[in-house]
């Protein structure tokens, strides 16, 4: 097998700024894929489309607001100007606005499955029609073992997350005779700039939790996303892939 056999592929990643997505965005590069990287930080998209030129293939950053259905329009017609066409969506970004349900506010909950969930549909709609007619497409969403498992304090986050679950299988289901396949993946803690925010003592309870003893990279979710979307993952569809060490069994 090439060890490029993502070239001639376009991928568009969301929150690619950093973190999971910047992870994504490196290793989806580095199999071949021209990648259209989109977050709402213009800066920090500059900083992943740089490290993404450095593997060699052309790198689209585009600012976009998944809380906007225009600003997801407009994207979407901009990226296809660029790159051609979308083969692969890789819907990673998302908010946080924790509080318990008792005291959450209704914007709280409207802003995490405003962005996380129903922007990830919108795009998804977006892109969806050029990989209809072309006959291939990957769409992997990023969901959240706490979708599978919840978590005091997320409820507006976890029902995002679970909401992307079945919308995963429900669109695997509709669009399978166009050979376009659908899947999840739920990471658990991953070391990013939220679980980075915690103290030592923090993190070491984090990790005691986890049957594998340690909090997770950004690389290791990334690994499991570029597997569905490339040669690997050609007969899966309307899974969720669980990155957690053992976290959730």
């Amino acid at each position: 097998m090439s060890d490029r056999p993502l070239a001639g592929r376009v991928s568009l990643i969301t929150g690619a700024s950093r973190g999971i997505g910047r992870a994504v965005a490196l290793d989806l590069a580095r199999r071949g894929s021209t990648v259209v990287l989109a977050a709402r930080t213009a800066a920090a998209l500059e900083e992943t489309a740089a490290l993404c030129r450095g593997e060699g293939v052309e790198a689209h950053p585009l600012p976009l607001d998944l809380g906007d259905p225009a600003s997801i329009e407009a994207g979407v017609k901009a990226a296809l100007a660029a790159a051609g066409k979308i083969d692969h969506l890789v819907n990673n970004a998302g908010v946080t606005a924790d509080g318990l349900v008792l005291r959450m506010r209704r914007d709280a909950w409207d802003k995490v499955i405003g962005t996380n969930l129903t922007g990830a549909f919108d795009l998804t709609r977006a892109v969806l029609p050029g990989m209809v007619r072309a006959r291939y497409g990957r769409v992997v969403n990023i969901s959240s073992v706490v979708a599978l498992m919840g978590n005091p304090g997320q409820a507006n986050y976890c029902a995002a997350k679970a909401g992307l679950i079945g919308l995963t299988k429900s669109l695997a289901r509709e669009v399978a005779s166009r050979q376009i396949t659908v899947n999840a993946v739920a990471p658990g803690f991953i070391d990013t700039d939220m679980t980075r925010a915690l103290n030592d003592e923090q993190r070491a309870a984090m990790a005691s939790q986890i049957p594998l003893g340690r909090i997770g990279r950004p690389e290791e979710v990334a690994a499991a996303v570029a597997f569905l979307i490339g040669p690997g993952g050609d007969y899966i569809t309307g899974s969720v892939l669980n990155v957690s060490g053992g976290l959730y069994m």
